[in-house]
């Protein structure tokens, strides 16, 4: 970075620069606000304020993320601790997704952490996408687990729900001491449990089940859009949106459908 020098660029070049640096984990701000500062054209000026906004952002991202970590490390564990969540509970058509995530609690710098990890409703396509990446490449060890519509069917959903976690904690390759639960215990489970209400916000284990369980879910369900292009599941991923609901009066249900929850509907034609 010292080599380069801003006053032989133009200033889009500068800022297209500058944004790809701070996209750079590795980035060295102080000596990137240094090259900034020897350029006295007001353009590239302005520069100074964004970067230093973005080390303040990251700034209380880490020590978001660090909570979350913390929170998890309070548990007091010898050694693993897996958090799990489903998705998919409510749909009308489509699996429940259950998702079992063990990290490494004990990261050595900021860099070792999973930056942006929340409940992954609250997280755009593209962070959630990119999430899942990191996740699966940085765990420990991680288990997805699907139940289809036909076994919500004929067992339920509450029951469904409850075996989903239970397998995916179970499907870890390496086991763990503890499984954190998001809202609600486990039955059954073969691990000490403990439930945490709205753990996807406040636990980094729970949180990275959440997102990798959105983002096999959701993909799946878009998927089935391909062969049931009417009922718009890569937009509605199963959910009882009024295009959905307008669509099973005028096409009727499809194989993923669970019949169990279009009782009222169909009965309505």
């Amino acid at each position: 970075m010292k080599e380069i020098d801003f006053t032989k660029m133009t200033s889009t070049e500068v800022k297209n620069y500058v944004k790809v640096q701070l996209e750079n984990h590795g980035c060295d701000y102080n000596s990137l606000l240094n090259l900034i500062n020897k350029d006295e054209r007001k353009t590239v000026q302005k520069l100074h304020e964004t970067v230093e906004k973005f080390i303040l952002k990251k700034d209380m991202e880490i020590n978001r993320t660090k909570k979350m970590y913390g929170f998890d490390k309070t548990f007091q564990v010898q050694s693993y601790i897996a958090g799990t969540d489903e998705v998919g509970r409510g749909p009308l058509a489509g699996p429940i997704v259950a998702a079992a995530v063990i990290l490494d609690l004990n990261y050595k710098t900021n860099e070792d952490l999973i930056l942006k990890i929340n409940d992954s409703k609250k997280l755009t396509l593209k962070t959630r996408e990119e999430l899942n990446k990191i996740i699966k490449h940085n765990a420990i060890s991680y288990c997805i687990v699907e139940i289809d519509n036909n076994e919500i069917d004929s067992k339920g959903i509450a029951w469904c729900n409850n075996e989903v976690l239970k397998k995916a904690c179970e499907g870890l390759k390496v086991e763990p001491e503890l499984v954190l639960s998001d809202g609600y215990a486990i039955k059954k489970c073969k691990y000490d449990n403990k439930f945490v209400i709205k753990g996807d916000c406040k636990s980094a284990s729970i949180a990275c089940a959440s997102i990798i369980a959105k983002v096999y879910r959701d993909n799946l369900m878009k998927e089935y859009a391909k062969t049931y292009p009417q009922y718009a599941f890569d937009k509605n991923v199963g959910y009882g949106t009024k295009e959905h609901i307008d669509a099973i009066k005028k096409y009727g249900p499809t194989p993923i459908h669970r019949m169990t929850f279009l009782k009222n509907i169909l009965t309505m034609f």
